[in-house]
């Protein structure tokens, strides 16, 4: 569920139009006769751009900073390459973000009981050919060494804590979250030959030696045949490959989803194939699928990273114009503090933004930009008194419901050690998957705020009837742009490689959607080889 980048908390007190981002809103339960606290986050970049970077409505710049090297942007990118930075002995530059915290969509919420996602809230254990973010893994003890046979020894309170995953199917609990019991014996068999192809992508490579699916996706085969994959849908590759189980197709979907925020109709096949073979699961002997979590989510990475930027950063500052002149990159940026505006000269400026936001700060973006896709998504966290299932198997940290319009629910407090709670928090995740993500994100924003409380409830309820009854708090987080969707053609596709461009070896380049993937390992390494080209003109991790 959104391992991604750069979706922030909210813009409260930036402009009108988000003054409201934080409501308390107190309604009556009438099965309860009792208050909820029902609390709105209406975040969303869209509504800034649309309403300031698009009419400049700006004050003229009143005061001028020079510094070597600029970074706009504190998500996961940004402050990966503010490490490469500080790697290289380069500590001489400074931060721009627009929210009053950094971290992009690594970012938390926390209340009384438990700290929560506010997006990505999951790292997969990495590749042992991914050294870079081994290194980085182990430079912050996730890694506390390695043993004899060269596999790493992972902190196991930062592992998921048993029992992982689980699936209310056939109105059942079950372990996993592929549909297993209660299927047919062809839907088993078409389970089985999925993940035996599945398999044979894993460990697919080319001619030259390289895996034809590879994390990040810049170390991946350009094979001509991958071209083909990304060129059509994952469901004509489901039917091209006469698949027909609906289980399985439903798997996909949730799959697609998790990653990508379209669904299975929506993404190419290349990318639907890279959510199973990108990782190769061979960090430890016996081929561990597991995770790393913390209640946070992924903003206990962020934060990790944020060292490299302390007293280098500054937040609550929109940057809303970029040019280059007399040999230098100049930013105009609106400080929200002050109301007023300065310019920053730069050597060098490093764009740590999305696409949809770039299109905004330099000319000649807008036709590439419009190839990029980005999925909304809804967050719902709920504090609750007790969650009576339909089943018998344990609650996990992952808890999926065949059938529902989200994708379940994470339990914040899985990684507590003091597993006896007061009340219990949950992270609900929900993907507005559709054929017209515009017209959906107009929409996402105009709905009340009851409205996406039922829908959350009336989707939880499937599995736990009494969630609104046992229900103290919810707090929901609306996402305009929540990630980069790899639609047909996108990957391998000209706006990728247009957008990525340096500008007169000044302005440069690092986010996930110049990946077409929105996962952790893929905006790190974005910021790692936008530094290196900067400042080496190389493209390696190193």
């Amino acid at each position: 569920m959104m391992n991604g980048e750069n979706y922030n908390n909210s813009r409260r007190n930036f402009f009108k139009i988000v003054a409201a981002s934080l409501l308390a809103i107190p309604f009556l339960d009438s099965c309860k006769e009792k208050a909820i606290s029902l609390l709105i986050r209406l975040s969303g970049t869209n509504h800034i751009l649309g309403h300031q970077l698009r009419v400049q409505n700006f004050p003229k710049p009143s005061q001028e900073i020079s510094v070597p090297y600029l970074i706009v942007g504190g998500g996961i990118s940004g402050l990966s390459a503010a490490r490469q930075l500080t790697k290289k002995g380069i500590t001489n530059f400074l931060m721009v973000e627009l929210e009053d915290h950094l971290g992009g969509n690594s970012s938390n919420g926390e209340n009384k009981y438990s700290k929560y996602p506010l997006g990505a809230h999951y790292l997969p254990l990495p590749n042992m050919e991914d050294k870079a973010l081994l290194e980085f893994l182990e430079e912050e003890k996730i890694i506390l060494g390695y043993d004899t046979q060269g596999f790493p020894k992972f902190d196991e309170t930062q592992l998921t804590i048993a029992p992982d995953e689980r699936l209310f199917y056939k109105n059942n609990w079950q372990e996993g979250v592929v549909p297993k019991e209660g299927n047919t014996s062809l839907e088993d068999e078409e389970l089985v030959r999925f993940f035996k192809l599945m398999d044979y992508f894993r460990i697919k490579k080319d001619e030259k030696g390289k895996y034809w699916f590879m994390i990040p996706l810049s170390e991946s085969s350009r094979d001509e045949t991958l071209k083909e994959l990304d060129a059509i849908t994952m469901k004509q590759w489901f039917e091209n490959n006469h698949f027909s189980s609906i289980p399985l197709y439903n798997y996909i979907d949730y799959c697609c989803k998790d990653d990508f925020g379209l669904g299975i109709e929506y993404v190419s096949a290349y990318a639907g194939i890279h959510y199973f073979a990108g990782r190769k699961q061979n960090t430890s002997q016996n081929k561990q699928d597991t995770v790393l979590t913390w209640p946070e989510g992924n903003a206990k990475l962020a934060h990790h990273l944020q060292k490299y930027v302390k007293d280098k950063s500054l937040k609550n500052h929109l940057v809303y114009n970029i040019e280059t002149k007399n040999n230098k990159a100049i930013a105009k940026i609106f400080n929200n503090n002050t109301k007023s505006s300065i310019a920053i000269t730069a050597d060098k400026i490093l764009l740590a933004t999305p696409q949809f936001v770039n299109q905004y700060l330099l000319k000649n973006r807008k036709d590439f930009t419009s190839k990029f896709h980005y999925t909304p998504w809804l967050l719902a966290t709920l504090v609750v008194s007790e969650l009576s299932d339909n089943g018998s198997y344990p609650l996990c940290w992952d808890n999926v419901i065949y059938g529902a319009k989200g994708l379940g629910y994470v339990y914040d407090q899985q990684q507590s050690l003091q597993q006896l709670q007061d009340k219990k928090v949950i992270t609900y995740y929900y993907s507005f998957s559709s054929s017209d993500l515009k017209r959906t994100r107009r929409a996402l924003y105009k709905k009340s705020k009851e409205y996406w409380k039922q829908m959350v409830f009336d989707d939880l309820k499937i599995a736990h009837p009494t969630i609104e009854i046992a229900t103290e708090s919810i707090e929901i987080h609306l996402l305009g742009h929540g990630m980069i969707s790899p639609t047909p053609g996108f990957i391998y596709g000209q706006a990728k490689k247009e957008a990525a461009q340096n500008i007169e070896n000044k302005i440069y380049f690092a986010h996930s959607d110049l990946s077409g993937i929105s996962i952790f390992e893929e905006a790190f390494h974005q910021g790692i080889n936008a530094i290196n080209t900067m400042i080496d003109g190389t493209t390696l991790d190193s």
